[in-house]
């Protein structure tokens, strides 16, 4: 079975990209006159009982639309008075824009675009996760050079810059969540280059913009010296291949026993920073992440959450992993990638070598030694303590793309304290030719005491709405659960994106497709809150939920 096929956009396609933002691209000369299709409050009032038939809730809570049309939204945050803000990216997973890049105020009287242009003032795609910190916005996003930036926008739309220079976001991660911690110091999450420690042809396009991305550690390390044969694609003779190391540019060998510097703006990792002066007071607070996308705190026990995106099957170090994992954050602990699985297994076990035919042969020394993953890191020689299956806090299903993430306020009653987190969805076959069935495309509840996942707001068959004959119908791609200050929770769904071979690459965007969906509580949560009730599918309509063929 093919999932998410679509036929070529009619409007065309964006610049290729791999693994990039290909789709129809709206005129962003003028971003405030973009309309964006609402819900106003009449047609919420119309709404407030409509039943969604794919969407399938436990019993007790009730789930409406707050704004559909949006395009490309990823985050939401409030101001001082409660009122509620949109971040719209402007793209995904690559530089290239596709939509405006704003900030929306959404209220009873529809969507007001408050901070418009931002594409022209240094923000550039994508503007990943918004909050609001005395008085203005924080956003992450992308820099002019391409690096992780991190900047302040104020309601009026001005752009102060607060730093750049994230090297690893050259590449196909960002950087991601933005959030002010119990110590009142800003977080992010932030992404790293590539798949697991090798530049390599599933990231090419990146390499062509910016030769130098790499992933950068965070602390000195000392390297194993295996090396890569991969084609040379900046070459016209397709024979043409080049040994590349770890932590390294692509195309760059590397020795048993090189040390590799650490950076403090460093990929793969959790920094802080005073926003009064970031430059100066940035730090690592922890690191060894893949693509680490949701922060979050219990704000009664100080614990601190964080939700990963987990290995692909692509490049010349390819990853067969079991799960993608959310996880428990401790400050100054290195945890393990890219030498350890995502439940914090070392590669070297053989149930997550891929087949030969996925691997690229290794050497060390000049020297053929095989096809396997081994470890990249000394770790002894390197001072590092290898991570134990502790820190996971939930496992969630291989390629769900868990994304960002909140936990449950008191008036959540015996829920309170649980771990909400968006898993955005697979993007198979491209990153994982193994798979055969969707992953993700729901948001889903973990219990910290038990690290049991189970689904909250889901469709009544896997997949996106897209895929089940009806995107109004139902969930997409969920990216962002908050608890507003009424206590509801708010899910960003960042729209329509499926997988076209037609084009290159083989991912098509769809502008105009998003939503921010509201879900209340109408009674107490059945049972005690560890085991989790059947999920109550509401009236189904004509066509019921369509199955996948």
């Amino acid at each position: 079975m093919q999932r998410g096929i679509t036929t070529p956009l009619v409007c065309g396609v964006a610049a290729a990209l791999a693994l990039g933002v290909a789709g129809c691209a709206p005129d962003t000369g003028d971003d405030a006159m973009l309309p964006t299709s609402v819900l106003l409050a009449k047609e919420k009032a119309k709404g407030q009982d409509k039943h969604f038939r794919l969407i399938e809730l436990p019993p007790g809570f009730k789930i409406e639309k707050v704004a559909d049309g949006l395009n490309l939204p990823t985050s939401l945050t409030w101001d001082d008075q409660g009122r509620m803000y949109v971040a719209e990216a402007g793209g995904g997973l690559a530089p290239e824009q596709l939509a405006p890049i704003r900030i929306l105020r959404i209220g009873d009287d529809g969507v007001t675009p408050v901070a418009a242009n931002l594409s022209s003032k240094g923000i550039n795609s994508a503007m990943v996760a918004i909050t609001w910190h005395q008085g203005a916005f924080l956003v992450t996003h992308r820099a002019a050079d391409l690096t992780g930036a991190v900047s302040r926008v104020t309601l009026d739309g001005q752009v102060q810059l607060l730093f750049s220079g994230i090297v690893d976001n050259q590449s196909e991660h960002q950087i991601n969540d933005i959030r002010e911690g119990p110590d009142g110091m800003i977080y992010v999450s932030v992404g790293p280059a590539g798949n697991s420690g090798v530049m390599d042809l599933s990231v090419a396009p990146w390499i062509k913009l910016s030769p130098n991305v790499h992933t950068r550690p965070c602390r000195d390390i000392v390297l194993t010296g295996r090396n890569f044969k991969t084609p040379d694609f900046r070459t016209p003779d397709p024979a043409d291949s080049v040994l590349t190391g770890a932590f390294v540019p692509f195309g760059t060998s590397t020795s048993v026993g090189q040390v590799i510097p650490g950076v403090t703006k460093c990929g793969g990792s959790i920094l802080r920073f005073n926003p009064g002066n970031a430059e100066a007071t940035l730090e690592m607070y922890a690191w060894g992440f893949r693509n680490l996308i949701g922060l979050g705190w219990d704000s009664r026990t100080g614990a601190m959450y964080a939700a990963e995106n987990g290995y692909d099957l692509r490049g010349s170090r390819p990853v067969v992993d079991k799960f993608d994992a959310s996880l428990r954050i401790t400050q100054g602990k290195w945890y393990g990638i890219p030498d350890f699985s995502a439940g914090r297994e070392p590669l070297t076990n053989a149930a997550f070598e891929p087949p030969d035919r996925f691997q690229a042969p290794v050497y060390i020394g000049g020297n053929l030694i095989g096809r396997d993953l081994g470890f990249v890191i000394d770790h002894a020689a390197s001072g590092l303590t290898p991570p134990t299956p502790a820190v996971v806090l939930g496992r969630h299903e291989l390629n769900s793309s868990p994304s960002l993430l909140d936990v449950a306020p008191a008036s959540w009653g015996s829920l309170a304290g649980d771990v909400f987190i968006a898993e955005w969805g697979d993007l198979a076959p491209p990153t994982n030719p193994l798979r055969s069935a969707f992953a993700g495309f729901r948001v889903v509840r973990v219990d910290p005491e038990t690290g049991m996942v189970s689904p909250f707001v889901q469709n009544c068959a896997a997949g996106p709405a897209s895929a089940l004959g009806d995107r109004s119908e139902g969930i997409e791609r969920p990216f962002d659960v908050k608890f507003g200050p009424d206590g509801a929770m708010y899910i960003v769904d960042y729209g329509v994106v499926t997988i076209d071979f037609s084009q290159a690459p083989p991912y098509a965007y769809q502008p105009g497709t998003g939503v921010v969906w509201k879900v209340t509580r109408q009674g107490n949560f059945p049972g005690n809150g560890k085991v989790p009730p059947p999920p109550v599918q509401g009236p189904v309509g004509k066509g019921g939920c369509r199955p996948l063929k």
